[in-house]
């Protein structure tokens, strides 16, 4: 059981690091000094890691959303579901209502509840300009600037990727960013 937990620690720390370092194309550096460089940047990786997590879930077989590789852990469609719902409460405007927790289970569920919660996030992102990037907003782990937001959400987002990428591989599936690279 140990063993195991150690796995999972590990296939979801090397998930974050190579979306990090670059998995699929590279987004461009920001200029020196350039907030809206910045920007771009952290909306380009939320863009990539959003495509990775939505081929994730549409490549998973709907009768495994309910695996969990030990008792002790989410199932698969939990994983999501927990994506949805943190980034409702991040991407949500400030002063919002808590969100609804999401409770889905079946495979169409729980995409829609993905997809639903990337729409928030692409709305909250395209309204971050120069002018608002350093606003704080939000309260204990959601409390961060506009950009920072960003940058958490795609954080987040990665260390999650890591998570389903073991999942994925003890079904015999071979996760979308490996597949992207043409590898298994």
């Amino acid at each position: 059981m140990k063993r195991m937990a150690a796995v999972l620690a590990l296939v979801a720390c090397s998930g974050s690091m190579w979306a990090q370092q670059g998995g699929m194309a590279t987004p461009p550096a920001p200029e020196k000094g350039s907030v809206s460089g910045m920007i771009s940047e952290a909306v380009a990786q939320y863009k990539q890691i959003k495509t990775i997590i939505l081929a994730s879930a549409e490549k998973m077989p709907a009768e495994n959303f309910s695996f969990k590789p030990v008792p002790e852990v989410r199932t698969y469609a939990e994983l999501f579901t927990h994506v949805a719902q943190a980034q409702m409460g991040m991407c949500a405007a400030p002063g919002s209502p808590r969100p609804a927790p999401v409770t889905a289970t079946t495979k169409e569920d729980v995409i829609n509840a993905l997809k639903a919660s990337f729409e928030l996030c692409d709305a909250a992102y395209e309204k971050v300009t120069e002018a608002n990037a350093t606003e704080v907003s939000g309260a204990g782990y959601m409390r961060a600037s506009q950009l920072g937001k960003i940058y958490k959400n795609v954080a987040h987002d990665n260390e999650m990727y890591g998570t389903m990428v073991v999942y994925m591989r003890l079904k015999g599936i071979v996760p979308p960013s490996t597949a992207m690279r043409g590898r298994m």
